[in-house]
């Protein structure tokens, strides 16, 4: 069922992210201009003009992402002692990295810096890394492998890390590190992911009953500047593509079960983090 699920996912995407949109309504307006359907391609080319508009121009993507990311308070205070703590892949790029035989780091390096941080900052506490490949053609690469790499070279060799490389997902992030570490209900455990994705994670982290507290990292909105008017395609649609994503993961975590509610981060008996 999980593989099922996960195809599913990967398929469904690719059909309906903004950058498929666009070249799907371009192609159909050339395929109906030819076919003399004039009014059909008319209407497509001004669907695709009126998108490129939208997101050349406004920063549409940050309107959607700023609600996830302000789920949870940033630079919230931490606890004295942690017994452990999380750290979710998508900073590494395994199939780059096994190419040039050397880690290949992405736009998501927060989640790595902050994960070396509270290492240092807690020496005592067990450190998890999880991430495997959440591509459906490359599983032969690991993120965690190159994972192993990167904390070497930053100086966390004499540490005991645990490196989960089997999940292919946020669901089985959470699942496949709990296995591993079996966490007790009475102990501190930290999550750092990207602070749009918190949301969903907390979800599945309550779903699997491990009581953790949020540290978002890798913010992408401009607090407090949202209605703005800049030119910036390419990173506009980037920002946009990565919000739409994780709204779609939300609304299908939660209609598959693996999370309890639509948009986790009210104060519940799972997390005691409170929204800002």
């Amino acid at each position: 069922m999980d593989t099922v699920f996960f195809l599913a996912s990967k398929i469904i995407w690719a059909l309906i992210s903004p950058d498929s949109l666009i070249v799907i309504l371009g192609v159909s307006a050339w395929i109906a201009a030819i076919l003399n359907w004039q009014r059909v391609s008319r209407s497509l080319l001004a669907s695709c003009a009126l998108l490129l508009v939208l997101i050349g121009f406004f920063p549409v993507g940050e309107w959607l992402i700023a609600p996830l990311e302000n789920r949870f308070t940033t630079n919230a205070a931490l606890p004295s002692e942690v017994d452990g703590i999380v750290v979710l892949g998508g900073a590494l790029l395994p199939r780059m990295s096994n190419i040039w035989q050397q880690p290949e780091i992405n736009g998501r390096a927060d989640r790595l810096t902050n994960f070396l941080y509270l290492a240092r900052l807690y020496p005592n506490a067990q450190l998890v890394f999880t991430g495997g490949n959440g591509a459906v053609t490359e599983q032969e690469f690991k993120e965690a492998e190159m994972a192993r790499i990167v904390f070497d070279q930053l100086g966390l060799a004499e540490r005991a890390i645990i490196f989960e490389s089997e999940s292919r997902n946020t669901s089985e992030n959470a699942r496949n590190s709990k296995q591993l570490v079996t966490p007790k209900n009475d102990e501190n455990w930290l999550l750092i992911t990207s602070a749009f994705h918190m949301p969903r994670s907390i979800g599945v982290f309550c779903q699997q009953q491990w009581l953790v507290q949020p540290y978002p990292v890798d913010h992408y909105s401009q607090k407090g500047n949202l209605l703005r008017l800049n030119f910036s395609f390419g990173e506009n649609l980037i920002v946009l593509r990565t919000a739409i994503r994780e709204w779609v993961g939300l609304v299908a975590y939660r209609i598959s079960g693996r999370t309890d509610r639509l948009l986790p981060g009210i104060k519940n008996n799972c997390t005691a983090m409170d929204v800002e």
